[in-house]
């Protein structure tokens, strides 16, 4: 996977760096060394290690006078007030690793070419990262540009910084790779039956190092497993989207009422009316499925449903029920197109009754899917 670095990300990464805020207590040691340094004329050497001791004597004074008029912020405030400021005292990642390119090639055109930028642009960078931590950090000669002391000791503690940022960026990737490489799908029976199949063939196809598992239960399971973290991704068939869920319409579907070819039902050719059907004793899915929440809200401005026929959990199970002579049951169209064209099941029709219903993909509340499930999202509506 390649990787996308972008200079507005800076203060994030920075907020993980461990070492950013003693290069800030140090800065303000670091300029006084530096300018004594130059007045006795001392050995570069020399003028590393004075400046080294300044900003160990130093020690918290950079960052408590970095809030004046404030309260101290060494030990007397939270290390929460420390970290609000830092990303105004720290420089951004951009800047710190064309430092590091100045110090390599000892040239701030060559650092340039390196990350990507124009020589002016690398020069005003260079001039803004210096009015933010108040020190000189190259000296620009015709012969080439080189670090000063302090530019030297910022450098090293960029480099940590920069090395730190690395390890962070490696770490997210790796955690993305992880997330990527499963999928964990929930769905109510008909849509984990009859529709699933083919988007997870599809999505196999884009994501062949995708695992995929695929748990079946009704809508009211698949609620539960997402709001328990254990799905990536949900399907439901119920009337709206379940409390706690986000979702979107994926497909629709339109509940039947069939009966095997030796019901009556069958040679009848007046429509049932949603009273003859709701006084009828019928072989039903269980409470909590999508099928049954929208027949209990079709009849129930006609007084409510018999008392089931029988009641399972699971749409095969109905269907079997129905086939073998049971009674009448009521499916989705999607589960019985063989058994109509084979004769096994017949239709009946209904009038007055509302059995269409959408079909959703559903997740946790504001948490919208991303990785394979964004994917397998995306296939559902092509």
């Amino acid at each position: 996977m390649s990787r996308e670095r972008d200079d507005s990300a800076g203060p994030t990464e920075r907020g993980t760096g461990a070492g950013g805020g003693g290069g800030v207590s140090g800065t303000s040691g670091t300029s006084g060394a530096s300018g004594a340094s130059e007045a006795s004329g001392a050995s570069r050497a020399a003028e590393r290690r004075t400046a080294a001791r300044a900003i160990a004597a130093a020690g918290g004074s950079g960052v408590t006078g970095g809030g004046s008029g404030g309260t101290a912020s060494g030990a007397g405030t939270a290390s929460g007030s420390v970290t609000a400021h830092l990303s105004h005292r720290v420089p951004d990642l951009g800047a710190l690793e064309l430092l590091l390119a100045v110090a390599r090639h000892g040239s701030l055109g060559a650092a340039a070419r390196e990350v990507g930028i124009t020589q002016p642009a690398a020069s005003s960078r260079i001039r803004s990262m210096e009015r933010q931590l108040g020190v000189a950090l190259v000296d620009r000669s015709p012969r080439g540009s080189r670090l000063t002391d302090a530019g030297a000791l910022v450098t090293d503690w960029a480099r940590r910084i920069v090395e730190s940022a690395e390890a962070f960026d490696a770490g997210v990737q790796a955690l993305r790779g992880r997330r990527d490489s499963r999928l964990r799908v929930v769905a109510s029976m008909t849509i984990a039956e009859y529709l699933l199949p083919g988007w997870l063939i599809a999505l196999r196809a884009e994501r062949p190092d995708t695992a995929v598992s695929l748990q079946a239960g009704n809508s009211a399971v698949v609620a539960e497993r997402l709001l328990a973290g254990e799905a990536d991704l949900g399907f439901v068939e119920g009337l709206a989207v379940p409390d706690g869920l986000d979702g979107t319409v994926v497909a629709h579907d339109r509940l039947a009422v069939v009966v095997a070819p030796s019901h009556p039902w069958a040679r009848r050719r007046k429509p049932i009316d949603p009273a003859e059907l709701a006084g009828t004793p019928l072989v039903l899915r269980e409470h909590g499925s999508g099928t049954r929440q929208v027949l209990d809200a079709a009849l129930a401005g006609h007084g409510g449903l018999a008392r089931p026929l029988l009641e399972l959990a699971s749409t095969t199970a109905v269907k079997a029920a129905a086939v073998s002579g049971a009674g009448p049951a009521v499916l989705s169209e999607l589960a019985i197109a063989e058994e109509l064209s084979s004769r096994r099941l017949v239709a009946v029709p209904v009038a007055g009754a509302h059995l269409r219903r959408d079909l959703r993909a559903v997740w946790p509340t504001g948490h919208r899917p991303t990785g394979p499930a964004r994917d397998l999202l995306s296939l559902t509506r092509s």
